[in-house]
């Protein structure tokens, strides 16, 4: 399909979300500069995961489409069609991925083999029987062009300004000795840990190790993060309100982070911060945090455990009947991973 990679001149990318897909979705993004070192790459996505990728040298243009609306759906298509891709890539793949990708007119069009949308694509590529992570699944598409899988780390650069932002909050809050990042976020409610879980598994922690929390949060989660700091207020920080951006500075900054799976998650895991997340409704080897430095937990007990229902019909029993000890000793498992060192805890004021 691709004779000579020195002919390609453009590619798109179509991931349209969510934050967490966008981010896993940079893997691609790396390889694709490396194999075509002179070609210009666009990527194509909704709104909200446009700061995830908005200062990758490896990108030309983001190009942002809305959520919703025929209109801007044809005015996406008119602006793609200027552009006259020699390769487009649908890592999304659903409905509407796939006729953007169909009427983009690109040269080449790829895209995974799913029902009702192989038209799209002059590729359609099926993915593998064996269990591949998320991240590594996007990797396909570009095997089955022979593109060479060079690296697959993932990227996500925090700016001067963000590290400056992150530092100045951790200052004035005095957290300048073992700091652990909570994240109550998560995409689908069926995903979210409760609040009241959250509190008894940083209380089982701070039980046994000296360290404090910094309790991060967006702007669906303030009230699920304010509960959280107001029951461990003793030993936490509730983070001021930020952007998606300046949150992953923070991240940054802590020697560790529990999560559920969420942006956020990914998000910690991509820049490198030992990551422990929470599992309910989704796949831990799939979807889990991305890379050898991570760990992941869930309760294992149920039948229905992994099963990718965006609304639980059994009152969110994978998360309310997780155990904090089992937490914990996931949390005990990652410090040693990655060499951290606690001091047992002592009866000391910070």
């Amino acid at each position: 399909m691709i004779k000579n990679r020195i002919d390609v001149n453009r590619i798109l990318l179509i991931k349209l979300r969510g934050i967490g897909d966008v981010l896993l979705s940079t893997i691609v993004i790396r390889n694709l500069a490396i194999y075509f070192p002179n070609a210009k790459i666009d990527f194509l996505t909704e709104p909200p995961s446009v700061p995830i990728i908005n200062n990758l040298s490896e990108l030309n243009e983001i190009i942002a489409v809305q959520r919703k609306g025929v209109l801007n759906t044809i005015k996406a298509v008119l602006k793609l069609r200027k552009k006259k891709y020699d390769i487009v890539f649908d890592l999304y793949t659903n409905p509407r991925s796939a006729l953007l990708t169909f009427l983009s007119k690109g040269k080449a069009k790829v895209g995974f083999n799913r029902r009702g949308r192989r038209y799209a694509y002059d590729l359609a590529v099926n993915r593998k029987d064996a269990l591949y992570h998320s991240a590594e699944v996007n990797l396909f598409q570009l095997e089955s062009l022979d593109i060479p899988t060079v690296t697959k780390e993932l990227i996500y650069r925090i700016k001067d300004d963000e590290k400056d932002f992150a530092k100045n909050v951790f200052i004035s809050n005095n957290l300048d000795n073992i700091v652990i990042g909570i994240s109550p976020s998560g995409g689908w409610d069926s995903k979210r840990c409760k609040p009241s879980k959250f509190i008894e598994i940083c209380k089982a922690i701070r039980s046994k190790y000296l360290l404090k929390f910094i309790v991060l949060w967006g702007e669906s989660d303030k009230s699920n993060a304010e509960e959280i700091y107001n029951s461990i207020k003793e030993f936490s920080v509730l983070a001021p309100k930020t952007s998606i951006r300046e949150m992953a500075a923070l991240m940054s900054k802590c020697n560790a982070v529990i999560a559920n799976d969420s942006g956020p998650m990914h998000i910690s895991a991509a820049i490198g911060i030992p990551t422990l997340a929470i599992h309910g409704p989704t796949s831990p080897f799939e979807q889990g945090p991305y890379g050898s430095k991570h760990e992941w937990v869930r309760f294992n007990e149920l039948e229905c455990i992994q099963c990718n229902l965006i609304e639980c019909p059994r009152q969110h029993e994978c998360m309310t009947q997780l155990n904090s000890n089992e937490v914990l000793t996931k949390f005990e498992l990652l410090l040693i991973k990655n060499d951290i060192e606690i001091k047992n805890f002592v009866n000391t004021k910070f």
